[in-house]
């Protein structure tokens, strides 16, 4: 390996805190990354890493040595595509909402890798707040207000929310035409990942957002399951207009009130603030914005 291989090796150790997860991503043997940071920290005269049977983590020189390598090989990246016809290239890490993935990013996905023929693409789905750094992960797609994180927070789009139920629930509890009647009526629970607790329903009424607690007997984790549930009658719920629309044009879910809508949710991509912007994630970002700014929300 030549200096620039170890250094990328290195990076991903630390990053990934295992030799065995840095090797299986550049794709070499776990002894041969081993024997070439032992290399690296006798070249350098000091010791990089503390290796425990759990974990792989830097000392103090480990880490100022990690932070020069980012710089470094960013701006190698950055060098190499500022010149001629070089293109973005290597593998690109993401992860994001999988029915969000389907609906919004994979009908694009083509003109993307056609664009840049040298990247690879590998797609997480989850609605975790992933550690990047620690999973090898270069940016996710969130939506929904997030916590500070610590990170770089990118805007992409604000997606129109409803408030819809299943035909047979409402002719059983009847149709509330505003929040003031919904008192008998029930919900679809849904705990959020982040914080553990139940979501009340949200209603804008005049400038104001009216939040209501309905009582549930189903609660659940996973937005796809809320919404089978919701189709199976058990309840009011509010999703992102893209996740009903089939069902509301076939009749599966009817829209109700739509003068007291939910308020827009924000969709965000997240990424490290301790790495320099590499090419390969500039060009996905300005791609990924590029989307949202062309879809029906």
């Amino acid at each position: 390996m030549d200096r620039l291989d170890r250094m990328q090796l290195f990076v991903r150790v630390v990053e990934r805190g295992s030799f065995s997860a840095a090797a299986a991503d550049i794709g070499i043997a776990r002894s041969t990354a081993t024997e070439t940071i032992k290399q690296l920290e006798r070249a350098l005269g000091t010791r990089l890493l503390e290796r425990t049977t759990r974990l792989v983590k830097p000392t103090l020189d480990g880490q100022a040595f990690y932070q020069r390598c980012i710089s470094i090989l960013a701006e190698v990246e950055e060098a190499e595509c500022a010149f001629g016809d070089a293109e973005p290239r290597g593998l690109l890490r993401i992860d994001a909402h999988g029915l969000m993935t389907r609906t919004y990013l994979l009908p694009r996905l083509p003109e993307f890798m056609d664009r840049y023929p040298l990247l690879d693409l590998q797609i997480g789905q989850g609605d975790r707040l992933v550690d990047l750094v620690r999973e090898g992960v270069d940016c996710v797609i969130r939506a929904g207000l997030l916590a500070d994180s610590g990170m770089i927070t990118r805007k992409l789009a604000e997606i129109e929310e409803v408030t819809c139920a299943s035909p047979a629930y409402l002719e059983k509890y009847g149709v509330p035409q505003s929040p003031d009647d919904l008192e008998g009526h029930r919900c679809v629970g849904f705990v959020s990942s982040r914080t553990g607790e139940k979501l009340p329903l949200e209603f804008t009424v005049g400038n104001r957002v009216r939040n209501v607690t309905l009582p549930s007997r189903l609660t659940v984790n996973n937005s796809d399951t809320m919404a089978d549930l919701a189709r199976l009658g058990f309840g009011i719920f509010q999703a992102p207009r893209y996740r009903v629309r089939r069902d509301l044009e076939e009749g599966k879910l009817v829209e109700i009130l739509k003068q007291y809508p939910p308020t827009r949710t924000l969709v965000s991509a997240l990424y490290p603030q301790n790495r320099q912007m590499t090419p390969r994630l500039r060009v996905f970002l300005n791609w990924v914005s590029k989307v949202f700014a062309e879809a029906d929300l």
